[in-house]
């Protein structure tokens, strides 16, 4: 999959749920430099592990074990002449901003129970391209049944992202928001005048949001362009958008 998302050379390339043991492999299988963050960290059940151990036990039955004992992180690839300045990183779904936010919206213990289930993260970093910079932020955020408890991710991503921009910095919002167009109220403030972002993508959960950037609409790949050896790579369907 990274080989194929890589394949047309990107200037950047956002992904999400990546294996913990595959991070150290992103720059060989890619031809391009990569910064992680991991979420989710390598266990036996309650018990932490490494993530040699998580990839073997993964290789029994890769689609259903999934991240069960790999654990997951997100990565920003860039293109080699992008040089980074800075790589920060905030954790979504802390216990402090749960419970507030479980209050704030009546959630009953179940909820409450499972919304702690996973650990999520957005990281961010910040380059210089053609004598300026660029901030680039990456989230995987929890799907939820109640999509207010994922609006609240977003949001809680895109302040983090906001407030790390400086004035009048071109700024790249993308990732796994686990809502689309039609069930949040967070895209469209963030596509409102007060953010500022632009270009939400009209079907699906994964966006490419930028502001202060002249960007083509968002792309989906067609499910041909995933095909290898007769099987259709990963359960998302990529996103591409050009930024000039």
């Amino acid at each position: 999959m990274v080989r194929l998302a890589s394949a047309d050379r990107p200037a950047v390339l956002c992904l999400q749920e990546v294996p913990v043991w595959a991070l150290g492999l992103l720059d060989d299988w890619s031809g391009m430099p990569a910064i992680g963050a991991v979420a989710r960290r390598p266990s036996l059940g309650p018990f932490p592990s490494t993530a040699e151990i998580g990839r073997l036990l993964t290789d029994l039955d890769p689609g259903l074990l999934r991240s069960a004992f790999a654990g997951q992180a997100n990565a920003i690839l860039l293109a080699s002449d992008l040089r980074i300045q800075e790589h920060r990183q905030v954790i979504l779904s802390p216990f402090s901003f749960r419970r507030a936010q479980a209050r704030r919206l009546g959630l009953g213990i179940v909820d409450r129970l499972a919304w702690g289930k996973e650990r999520r993260v957005c990281h961010a970093v910040r380059v210089e391209h053609r004598g300026g910079t660029l901030l680039i932020g990456n989230l995987h955020t929890t799907g939820f049944a109640d999509k207010r408890v994922t609006d609240a991710e977003v949001l809680r991503a895109a302040v983090f992202v906001d407030g790390m921009a400086r004035r009048g910095e071109p700024v790249l919002l993308c990732g796994d928001f686990n809502v689309g167009v039609r069930n949040s109220r967070t895209l469209a403030d963030l596509t409102s005048a007060e953010w500022g972002f632009g270009g939400a993508t009209p079907v699906g959960v994964d966006h490419i949001l930028v502001r202060d950037l002249d960007a083509s609409p968002p792309v989906r790949w067609p499910e041909e362009r995933r095909l290898h050896e007769g099987r259709l790579l990963s359960d998302h369907t990529p996103v591409d958008r050009e930024v000039a």
